[in-house]
């Protein structure tokens, strides 16, 4: 049997269909928890969820989640490749919600045995990947805020943006509360305000004089607004961003926790310039596609540090892979950057690079390098040792039985 489900946000179709194309059964469910729990109970009538396979337009979300919790292999359809098959049923592309669930069980049946199969990942990867995703979110939440009020203040006080920018970044906050307008840092002097900055442990790498300094030299901001206004600006986004910076300690804290306790964190974390924050990532993003990847070379191709190659007839071309985990591509290629600055092997691999030319991919070879490596421990359960996975600049990749879950 071959199931297509065409999901929307308030009602499903479903459509069961036999291995000759006969439509063996066919309804609607409401997005709700009745809904869900008689669809997955109707589909048991029709055999063990094992043996039932389900065609979806999607890789996540609430539906993802509950059939392949009750068993059933899920196989993503990609829109696009889908609205391209439709002239396979007829020349008219119509469209309604059974016949979508007809099509989707229908190419299932055709082409089900090509398409790769995702597989619930660990409950302890799938909570990293959460917790680092979310950081990711609000640090670009923070930097918006933090340029958000420097186009604030650049606007009605520029010279708060030039103390702004001398002092800490914790101490340019408590600045900005204190003093958010130039009618309350007009009595300012350089004794006062390096006596300011030493109360809350100033590293005094700029004395008050230079601070005071920036502060009177930059240009006077023509605002029409009044001052009250201005303060309130300023302080409503100064606690904007001390709040962001705030849910972000937080989360560092949580994602430390969570690496600690995590059971790959062994295998990676003596690998050089790791950080706990990065290790999670790694972790979060890099994890599920390693307990699905049937090889390493698929493994790198997921990961988006490969290029893709199109070829026909006389035309050849090598082009920037796109359609890829672009988390996984950032958190891996950042971790690559750092690791040249505390490996020997990393700079090697990444200098000869540069010396072929590659300059915009020097990274992206070094991060398919870290690759193998990372697919090396995990296949044999081993933590990571320049000695054995780093024997004369290459890593073993013949065995792909992973022997550490």
């Amino acid at each position: 049997m071959f199931i297509g489900w065409d999901w929307a946000t308030e009602t499903h179709d479903m459509t069961v269909m036999d291995a000759s194309g006969k439509r063996v059964d066919r309804w609607g469910l409401a997005h709700t928890e009745e809904g869900f729990a008689k669809t997955l109970a109707r589909l048991r009538r029709h055999g063990t969820p094992a043996d039932l396979p389900v065609a979806i337009e999607t890789t996540r979300g609430l539906a993802v989640d509950r059939l392949l919790a009750a068993g059933h292999p899920v196989v993503p359809v990609r829109r696009n490749a889908f609205h391209a098959m439709r002239p396979r049923w007829g020349a008219s592309e119509a469209k309604t919600d059974a016949g979508d669930s007809m099509k989707l069980a229908d190419s299932l049946r055709a082409d089900g045995h090509l398409v790769p199969r995702p597989e619930p990942a660990e409950q302890a990867t799938l909570a990293l990947q959460s917790l680092t995703r979310t950081r990711a979110d609000h640090v670009e939440a923070r930097v918006a805020a933090v340029n958000q009020l420097a186009a604030l203040l650049d606007e009605h006080w520029p010279g708060g943006k030039a103390a702004f920018a001398g002092l800490d970044s914790d101490i340019a906050m408590a600045f900005l509360e204190r003093y958010p307008t130039p009618a309350s840092a007009a009595k300012l002097t350089a004794t006062r305000l390096e006596a300011w900055c030493k109360r809350r442990h100033y590293s005094g790498k700029k004395p008050g004089s230079v601070l005071i300094e920036c502060l009177r030299a930059a240009p006077k901001a023509a605002s029409h607004l009044g001052e009250a206004v201005v303060e309130q600006l300023v302080r409503v986004q100064v606690q904007l961003v001390q709040g962001i910076r705030a849910t972000i300690r937080a989360l560092d804290k949580a994602i430390t926790t969570a690496t600690e306790t995590h059971p790959y964190a062994p295998l990676s974390a003596t690998m050089p310039r790791t950080g706990k924050v990065s290790l999670g990532q790694i972790i979060g993003e890099l994890g599920p596609i390693l307990e699905r990847a049937q090889s390493c070379e698929q493994f790198i191709a997921e990961a988006g540090v490969v290029p893709v190659t199109r070829a026909s007839g006389k035309s050849r071309t090598v082009t920037f892979r796109y359609a890829t985990n672009r988390r996984a591509r950032v958190a891996l290629t950042t971790f690559a950057d750092n690791s040249r600055h505390g490996s020997t092997w990393a700079t090697k691999i990444y200098n000869d690079a540069r010396a072929r030319k590659k300059r915009p991919h020097a990274t992206r070879i070094l991060a398919r390098a870290w690759h193998r490596v990372m697919r090396a421990c995990w296949r044999d359960g081993a933590c990571y040792d320049p000695v054995i996975h780093q024997a004369n600049g290459k890593v073993n990749t013949t065995a792909d039985t992973p022997l550490a879950a």
